[in-house]
């Protein structure tokens, strides 16, 4: 397979980090994550980029481009609307490959008004009013022309309210129906040939912030399925894309957006064996790729997790084995990923336990190789561990004693660290 490198910009938005965990792992491609600010990408990319130029800067193309050729960039995958629209818009100028289907596509998906426009006539279609005089039932809700997730989202009860809301915004807007009942997120692919290859719809269980963080998938539905190739038929994809529904009073699917973009939720489609992001390469590169689920339903809920940025590097470990390498009779899952850091930045693990029995028993017990240890260091009860080593100056004690942390530290001045702050050591950039 030929080694692609891939450029994904912006990358600490949710869309960029679901890229991230859909690409990180394949080994054919090489990941470089790009931004203007600094985000959590640089948690997450051990290539980064920082300090791009917003693209409204008139130089934004020249230095995009040098950031391109300087890091070989075989393709680019836009993780925000208003980035793919500029750079669909100058895809022709660009020294690398843009995942994305048409600008024409893309310009019409940024635009809620646009999107209704091109698919007027269909029955999901949901009733938009051009002005407030025109509306004959509330409520009515009232979001951005432009945008995604719930930001600029209102429902109004009243004309004085919908007037009032209107005329305190600062974007153009769009008056819809009010949908009340649940709400979908159908995620698609379609090739280079224009063929619909993948439809698969998701309820959006919990939204925080306009991002679904509780979807479950369901099963096949003709009329959903019908609502894609009615909306591929007019607006030609190509790619992973994805589009929102909401039902009415009825029960009738209506369409709120569409998008010519990966969604962050669409991770869930990965738990089921279909790989939205990697398809979309490997239809870049002209390989023709086959879609088989290998699950029916599977439910996905996601959550803030941590990541940090130490201000040391530690080039020698030392840790306790009891109640640290097994917590609760369990192999400490935190801290093999950690240890497994070690071997990969060919940092020295060196075990040093108290414990009761033969170690070397015990590892193979938790079926622990003893090689992943530069060694081990056996004392008793009555001994101090500090007094069995001689470390350096970026060396790092890990031990879920207090009393044995202190000695160590008053005994070498090093950094001593519990169990509970291995999470701080992980490194998730790939």
């Amino acid at each position: 397979m030929k080694q692609v490198r891939i450029l994904i910009f912006p990358c600490g938005s949710e869309v960029g980090l679901e890229l991230h965990q859909a690409l990180k792992d394949i080994s054919f491609i090489t990941l470089i994550g790009a931004s203007s600010v600094p985000d959590h990408g640089q948690y997450m990319f051990e290539h980064y980029c920082g300090g791009l130029p917003f693209v409204q800067t008139p130089d934004f193309l020249e230095r995009f481009n040098a950031l391109l050729k300087a890091q070989h960039i075989d393709f680019i995958y836009s993780a925000m609307d208003e980035v793919l629209d500029v750079l669909s818009a100058n895809r022709e100028q660009l020294a690398a490959s843009l995942i994305a289907p048409c600008h024409e596509t893309v310009h019409i998906c940024r635009s809620k008004v646009r999107t209704y426009a091109r698919l007027n006539g269909l029955d999901f279609v949901p009733k938009v009013y051009n002005s407030p005089d025109q509306v004959t039932r509330f409520p009515v809700i009232i979001k951005p022309e432009e945008g995604y997730g719930a930001k600029g989202f209102y429902i109004l009860q009243t004309p004085e309210a919908l007037r009032q809301q209107l005329a305190e915004s600062k974007t153009a807007n769009v008056i819809c129906e009010y949908l009340q009942g649940e709400e979908y997120t159908v995620d698609c692919f379609t090739n280079r040939h224009g063929v619909l290859q993948y439809t698969s719809c998701r309820n959006r269980n919990r939204i925080r912030n306009g991002i679904s963080v509780n979807s479950r998938l369901q099963p096949p539905d003709e009329k959903i399925g019908e609502i894609a190739q009615q909306i591929s038929a007019r607006i030609p994809m190509r790619g992973a894309w994805f589009f929102q529904l909401k039902r009415d009073e009825d029960g009738n699917c209506k369409l709120l957006e569409v998008a010519t973009r990966v969604a962050g939720t669409m991770c869930i489609q990965r738990a089921v064996g279909v790989n939205l992001p990697l398809l979309s390469v490997f239809d870049m590169m002209n390989y023709d790729v086959a879609v088989t689920p290998q699950l029916d339903t599977v439910e996905v809920d996601r959550a803030l997790y941590n990541a940090y940025h130490l201000p040391i590097e530690f080039d020698e470990v030392y840790l306790d084995f009891d109640d640290t390498v097994i917590v609760h009779d369990k192999v400490n899952l935190n801290l093999m990923r950690y240890l497994y850091q070690c071997v990969n930045k060919n940092i020295p693990v060196k075990l040093l336990t108290k414990h009761d029995y033969d170690i070397n028993i015990t590892l193979k017990r938790y079926k622990i190789a003893p090689e992943l240890f530069d060694e081990i260091i056996h004392t008793d009860r009555a001994q101090r561990k500090c007094d069995f080593i001689r470390p350096g100056k970026r060396a790092l004690f890990i031990d879920d004693s207090f009393a044995e942390r202190k000695q160590m530290q008053e005994a070498h001045g090093m950094v001593t660290l519990g169990v509970d702050a291995v999470e701080a050591l992980l490194d998730y950039r790939q």
